[in-house]
């Protein structure tokens, strides 16, 4: 068979399902290879310098992700803009376009 033939190997699909199958089979062998599992008192416990931790529920809020991912996406944004303004008389602007944008920082800072 010439290459041409086998070019339906590279497609992404097929080259998806090779490298499952291949994590499958690696998978497979370092499961046979694993010793055994026993059983103790103290294996699924939680365990911190050989003290007992009595399990807490811990409410997770997502206040401080949404502050962080804001700031990420603004400064993102701001550096595109900024990367792609054309030399001229419009560099005026950009520097305008700055100013605005540390506004929009110090204001999203303080609020916190």
């Amino acid at each position: 068979m010439t290459m041409r033939g086998l070019e339906f190997l590279l497609s992404p699909p097929v080259a998806f399902f090779f490298f499952l199958a291949f994590a499958f089979l690696l998978y497979a062998l370092g499961r046979k290879m694993a010793p055994g599992l026993k059983p103790s008192k103290g294996k699924l416990s939680t365990y911190a310098c050989g003290e007992d931790i009595p399990g807490v529920k811990v409410q997770f809020g997502f206040r401080l992700f949404y502050t962080f991912a804001l700031f990420f996406t603004i400064m993102h944004v701001a550096a595109l803009v900024i990367s792609t303004v054309p030399m001229g008389k419009i560099v005026f602007f950009a520097i305008i376009y700055l100013a605005t944008i540390f506004l929009a920082i110090l204001a999203l800072i303080t609020r916190s």
